[in-house]
């Protein structure tokens, strides 16, 4: 508790004075140098109050006081209140320059110092208690914003976890590795970044980019309700067959609607997105809904390219695998249906990236 006063003056009959003034109300100290004085300010720290203080004195005068008070924090939280019979107006501008809260000229009134003190301790006391509080509050803040850092943490493990198992369960479909789902995140995270970085238009962050590729892992997810018999089967499908494949994108977005309370509906929006409109094309020409341009939301375009990519350097039940430089030609030259000119943009430019990743992926498989 902060109840002593450190008189540091001297003139002993000054110091008897004050001291006679305050000790009804405050324990107090005193020194007769500087020096004297900041040695008990440094013992006493925790317990002084208030400083009344002298400028003129042996060894340390009051000017270097106060710079020691400074450099050491203490008139922060100790207000200093310089009694001096110094008259000149430009030496008490000088104390305030230094931080000094209060000044008063010798010969002094002892009623007016005792009401300077109590004013100067309850102010400073006052002043204190909101700073600690507002420490508080920003500890309790800083502890709280931690602890939803580390719960949007987990709640992103989860997310990924939760799309990583559903993808491993339609590749498990497919007779697939479920190198394919792995192979298609780094394409599309390749891809995303490219486009974000190119065509600030679109709004892409960092955040949004890493959420596109996680959730791009269950744009076939609706594969697991179609028949072996068409998902497995080698040859060409029929036109019914075909129809029932192409309701993967539309049964897909049905599984991941009755998925709740495990992931957060950011995530669930792009994932949806992502499953439904993943077969559409920039002219209208893709399924189910038959978008055309940038009514397809960008994060399916995005996925869009960077399946078809790896569906044609992969070998399929149905098919062998086409050159990278195949693949690449065949996309940009619109074989594989028409992507956004801006995507292909970033694909051309993308294009060595994209090729050495996925000869390091297939190396390591």
């Amino acid at each position: 508790m902060r109840n002593k006063v450190l008189i540091i003056d001297d003139a002993e009959f000054n110091r008897e004075m004050l001291t006679e003034i305050l000790e009804g109300e405050y324990a107090v100290i005193s020194a007769d140098d500087g020096q004297k004085g900041m040695d008990l300010l440094v013992k006493h720290e925790s317990e002084v109050c208030v400083v009344l203080l002298d400028l003129v004195m042996p060894v340390m005068d009051g000017f270097e006081v106060m710079t020691v008070m400074g450099q050491k924090g203490y008139l922060k939280h100790i207000p200093v209140l310089v009694i001096s019979g110094e008259q000149a107006v430009d030496i008490e501008r000088k104390c305030f320059d230094y931080g000094v809260t209060d000044f008063i000229r010798k010969p002094f009134d002892n009623e007016l110092v005792l009401r300077r003190v109590r004013n100067m301790v309850d102010l400073f006391a006052y002043r204190n208690c909101l700073e600690e509080r507002v420490a508080s509050q920003t500890m309790t803040l800083k502890r709280q914003y931690e602890m939803i850092c580390r719960q949007a943490e987990e709640l992103k493990q989860r997310n990924e976890q939760i799309t990583d198992i559903l993808a491993e369960v339609v590749e498990s479909r497919n007779l697939e590795s479920g190198e394919h789902v792995k192979r298609v995140k780094t394409y599309t995270k390749i891809l995303a970044e490219e486009l974000m970085k190119r065509y600030p238009e679109y709004g892409l962050t960092e955040e949004e980019v890493r959420i596109i590729e996680s959730a791009s892992a269950v744009h076939d997810i609706g594969k697991i309700v179609i028949p072996d018999n068409i998902l497995l089967k080698p040859g060409k499908l029929t036109n019914e067959e075909f129809e029932c494949m192409k309701s993967h994108t539309v049964r897909g977005c049905e599984v991941l609607d009755h998925i709740e309370g495990v992931w957060d509906e950011r995530y669930k929006k792009y994932a949806y997105k992502i499953c439904r409109h993943h077969h559409e094309r920039f002219d209208g020409r893709g399924y189910p809904d038959k978008l055309v341009g940038d009514e397809i939301p960008i994060e399916a375009q995005i996925v869009s390219v960077a399946d078809v990519y790896d569906a044609l350097i992969s070998e399929r039940c149905y098919k062998k695998a086409f050159t990278k430089e195949q693949a690449f030609h065949m996309i940009t030259n619109g074989e594989c249906g028409t992507f956004s000119p801006k995507l292909m943009d970033c694909f051309r430019n993308a294009r060595e990236t994209l090729e050495n990743v996925s000869r390091e992926k297939r190396e390591t498989v």
